[in-house]
This record gives C-alpha cells, structure tokens and sequence, in this order.
C-alpha cells in the first residue's frame, strides 16, 4: 500500500496495512532545546525534522484566503524586551524580541464596526487573483500520475480568523451589539472560499481537505453552540456542498481547546474530521469515538502532557490509542506543537513506541 492509498482507506474505514505516520510540529523553543540534547544542529524548523525523524509524506496545496492584499506592516516603536508593531492583519501589537512562542500582546485592532469593516471588506473579494504565481506548477505536481502520497486543500477559515481581526472580546461581543454586521462578516468569508476554491477543484482530486478556526479554549468555544449553528453552519454547508461535487469526502477541521460541543454541529455541517484533539481541554479521541462512531474522523489525540513524564506514562499513553488505530478513521499524533517541556529522549521513545504498537514495521527509524 502506498501513502496515498493508505490515507484514503484509513478514512474511509476500509482495512489499511498501518497508520499513517505524521506528527505536528514543534514549539519555537522546542528544536533549539534539543540541539542540546542530541538533534544535529541543522535540524531547525518543522519540515527538517519531518524529514530527519522519517513521517510519511503529504502536501497541501494553499490558496490565499483572508485579506489579499494583506495590510502594509508597520513597526511603530522597538524596544529591549519588544516591539510594537502593526502586523498586516491591522492588528496592533507587542511582539517580543526575544523570539521565544509566547502569544504577542495584542493592543488594538483595524476591525473595530461597520465603518472599519467597508476597508476589509474591499480586501476579501473571491476570484483567480488570489491564486499563487506557481500554481500551474504545484497542479502539475499533484496531478503526476506517480504521486504516492495524500494531497489537500486548505480551505480557510470562517471565524478564526476574523477573530484575529477584531479580538477575542470584541468579536465574541459583536455577535450580540452588532449581529447583522457579525452574520455579513462570515457570510463573506464563506464567499471568499466558495468563490475561490472551485477552480482548483476542477484541476486536481484532493484526497481532503481542511480548515483552521481555534476559536474555543479550555472551558468550550467562545460562542454557544446555537449562536455556531445560527450563524456559522449555513456557510460550512456551502462549503463542504462544494467540496462533495469534487469528490473530496474528507474535511477536518483545525481548532484547539474543548470542542465537544462543536463536533456535531461541524458533523451536521459536513465537516467530519477533528484536529488536533487537545486531551487536556477533554476533546478525547476515545470519548468521540464512542459517542460518534464512524460519523467522525480524527486526528491528533497523543496527550502531550504525558510525553513529558516518564516512559511508563508514555507507553500508557500510546497503548490507550490502539484499539482506535487499529479500528480506523484515525490518526494519531500529538494534540498540539510538541513543547519544550518534552525531553529528546522522551520524544524519541514516543517514537520508537509508535513504531512497536502501531505496527508501523517499514518505519526506518535513522535518528540518534
């Protein structure tokens, strides 16, 4: 079985010799940290380490899909501990030099009321313009009759990213000052991706697709589930309506924290794959599993904050996930970014016991 063939029969439920192998990056700090502890030097960003450490191979191909053009930067002061800069987004913030991942401070935004959204509005409007300058060639590389490996689309986003826009705060108050202006911004997202997607979609067969929100945190979504349903449903429907005339049955969706009361309204909406699976924030794999069945498809689940305790902790861990691999329609991998707080070491053996459990026997495993 190749990646390709692989990837499609995991997720549709239909027997596959092994998982597919993928993990999900890494904390800014966390590479550097390791260099110390064993990783080569040269192994400093996500797509080395993928490489170095030997995960089977996938791409997505990426459409711009917020603001085009982007916001002109500004950088508005620099100081010794951070810099306060307008990113192009128009959203103004504290970003600190010291380069570690801590979230930037955000101190003001561009989308702030209907007046300040006629500007944002000129910037999101569907079409072939936003395609990349490259396009003809990743086509041509997707459509190589010898690609052995799972392609997908990424879709963009109907509330995460205005979120970025406007604030937290803001944009979960906007639902209730401001409705009607709340419902024009998502429907336009919606028409953005709906409006730009379909192209691609007649030039390539994705094997999936998917989508980033992270817009709940540890205690739920920051909207209720009626307000999601209201709101932002219609527009999942229209896209994963468009997504099934092209064949592509696989869409997931990417957002952090406790999403349990989300699940089966992105499942009503058509959007069945969930990811990254946070187990801290009790978006458990195994629960969803029980309570969906083959309804959902997941992705992620590996407790991070079990990766950095002790080797039996780590085997416990892997060992939990099993009957979910061996039964289908899941990927495992870590629930977020691997913190620093993981040692190399333990990162390692979580490696080399995934290999043992899941039956990944083809895995050449040449780190040190």
């Amino acid at each position: 079985m190749n990646g390709r063939e692989r990837f499609n029969a995991i997720t549709h439920f239909k027997p596959f010799d092994r998982v597919q192998n993928r993990e999900f990056g890494y904390w800014a700090e966390t590479l550097p940290k390791w260099a110390g502890e064993g990783l080569p030097a040269a192994i400093t960003n996500e797509a080395a380490a993928n490489k170095y450490f030997g995960f089977d191979k996938f791409i997505e191909a990426k459409i711009p899909l917020g603001l085009f053009p982007l916001f002109e930067p500004k950088l508005l002061e620099t100081g010794k501990e951070y810099n306060l800069e307008i990113d192009s987004e128009g959203v103004t913030k504290k970003v600190f030099t010291s380069g570690a991942s801590m979230i930037p401070h955000n101190i003001d935004y561009s989308l702030k009321d209907r007046i300040s959204w006629k500007e944002f509005k000129k910037r999101l409007v569907p079409g072939a313009h936003r395609y990349p300058e490259n396009w003809k060639k990743t086509v041509a590389k997707l459509n190589d009759p010898k690609r052995d490996y799972p392609a997908g689309l990424s879709v963009g986003s109907l509330l995460g990213v205005p979120r970025n826009w406007m604030g937290f705060e803001n944009c979960a108050m906007m639902f209730y000052d401001d409705p009607e202006l709340m419902r024009e911004i998502v429907e336009t997202m919606g028409d953005v991706i709906v409006g730009t997607i379909e192209p691609a979609l007649k030039e390539v067969k994705f094997d999936y697709a998917d989508m980033w929100e992270d817009i709940a945190f540890k205690n739920g979504p920051m909207i209720s589930p009626e307000m999601f349903k209201e709101f932002i449903i219609p527009q999942y429907k229209r896209i994963s309506a468009l997504l099934r005339k092209y064949g592509v049955d696989v869409c997931w969706v990417d957002c952090d924290g406790d999403i349990n009361s989300l699940v089966p309204l992105w499942l009503e909406a058509g959007i069945n794959g969930m990811f990254p699976l946070e187990v801290g924030c009790f978006t458990d794999p195994v629960a969803l599993r029980k309570k969906y069945g083959k309804d959902v498809l997941l992705f992620g689940g590996v407790n991070k904050r079990e990766l950095a305790k002790s080797k039996k902790e780590i085997d416990a861990e892997v060992n939990r996930l099993r009957p979910l691999v061996e039964g289908g329609g899941f990927v495992p991998h870590v629930d977020h970014r691997c913190p620093p707080d993981v040692s190399y070491e333990n990162y390692k053996y979580y490696l080399k016991k995934k290999k043992e459990v899941f039956g990944i026997s083809d895995w050449i495993q040449t780190f040190k």
